[in-house]
């Protein structure tokens, strides 16, 4: 193959030399070109395994942020594995030198593989491929583990990208395009893993205001499957909910999405909530950092996590960054418990309407 062909097949830029030149005559290479990873579901799904690992992971306070280069040494994936399979791995806890972390992947991996009953050449990750931080390697067994062990996790559905092998033979070059399947076909059971708002922002994202700022307007109300889920409030019920409970520390919420970015309302609501006393040393009572204001969610969503209160899993991250549904998604949790339910062990029970 000529270079320039190269250079196109790959997209890579004419001042970078392809990386295929050092490939030994008779040994296969798998490539990820650029356009693929930019794959809108390829990044979803990157996206949705590190939240999920994330709130995991929570409290032992590791945050993953790229699966490429936090994988490969095993540290990530030993306390995953544990938390997941509920044992103990005797492996060294810190690995330093290359070698030392190579061969804990090993050990990992090979209780991972027993657990996940998988081997032979079917196995889509490997030792070499994780350590070297091959990223459809590592997506592989992180969608194998999440399958296994959280199988409502609503991965994105039929996750497919575009590779490039490449074979270095007496000749040159060869290439071959071929498509590489991550995640099954979306199936009616990976449908119903989807929680209300899900539901919402999916089919109707446009109503994402009327639901945070509430009440409903008659002519419209949640999705169909929404509404059998229990989607039964409104923006307004939230904030009267959170403010009943607040209004004793002299706090009041007028926006779901700001008021909750720095962790402590979203903490002191826990408190009375769930009748935790937080020392002041625990958390920052005016975070003036993100980080700080990281430090604050993590232990909102952990201690969530903690009371069984969280079913999906939900980014610190994303709290932070005022995104909606996940800060709707933790409040309704609270909100679900201590209010819906109140109101529905209330009702009086006989034929509905």
């Amino acid at each position: 193959m000529e270079t320039e062909s190269l250079y196109n097949l790959l997209q890579l830029p004419k001042e970078v030399s392809p990386p295929v030149e050092e490939l030994p005559q008779g040994e296969k290479k798998k490539f990820l070109p650029p356009t693929s990873r930019k794959e809108p579901k390829f990044e979803e799904l990157q996206k949705v395994l590190m939240e999920w690992i994330n709130t995991q992971l929570l409290p032992e306070h590791i945050v993953v942020r790229s699966l490429e280069e936090d994988i490969f040494d095993g540290l990530i994936l030993h306390h995953l594995f544990q938390r997941l399979a509920g044992l103990k791995l005797e492996v060294e806890d810190i690995a330093l030198t290359a070698g030392s972390q190579r061969r804990k992947l090993a050990q990992v991996l090979e209780a991972v593989n027993q657990s996940l009953q998988v081997e032979g050449p079917g196995v889509r990750w490997s030792v070499d491929t994780i350590f070297n931080k091959d990223l459809l390697a590592t997506l592989h067994l992180l969608v194998a583990l999440a399958t296994r062990f959280q199988p409502d996790l609503p991965l994105p559905p039929n996750v497919q990208v575009e590779v490039i092998f490449m074979e270095s033979t007496k000749s040159g070059l060869k290439s071959e395009k071929l498509v590489e399947q991550l995640t099954e076909c979306s199936t009616e059971k990976d449908q119903s893993s989807q929680d209300a708002f899900d539901e919402l922002f999916k089919v109707a994202p446009e109503k994402v205001g009327a639901v945070k700022e509430g009440p409903w307007p008659p002519a419209w109300r949640p999705p169909t499957r929404a509404r059998a889920w229990g989607f039964v409030f409104s923006g307004q019920a939230i904030v009267q909910f959170v403010n009943q409970k607040i209004d004793r520390l002299g706090l009041s919420v007028q926006n779901l999405d700001t008021q909750f970015a720095d962790g402590v309302i979203l903490l002191l609501l826990i408190g009375q909530l769930e009748g935790f006393f937080l020392h002041l040393k625990e958390f920052y009572l005016t975070p003036s950092s993100p980080a700080e204001m990281l430090h604050n969610v993590t232990l909102a969503l952990e201690l969530l996590k903690d009371q069984g209160l969280l079913s999906h899993p939900v980014s610190p991250e994303d709290i932070v960054n005022k995104d909606t549904k996940s800060t709707l998604r933790v409040l309704y949790s609270l909100f679900h418990k201590h209010k819906l339910k109140g109101t529905m062990d209330g009702m009086p029970r006989g034929s509905p309407n």
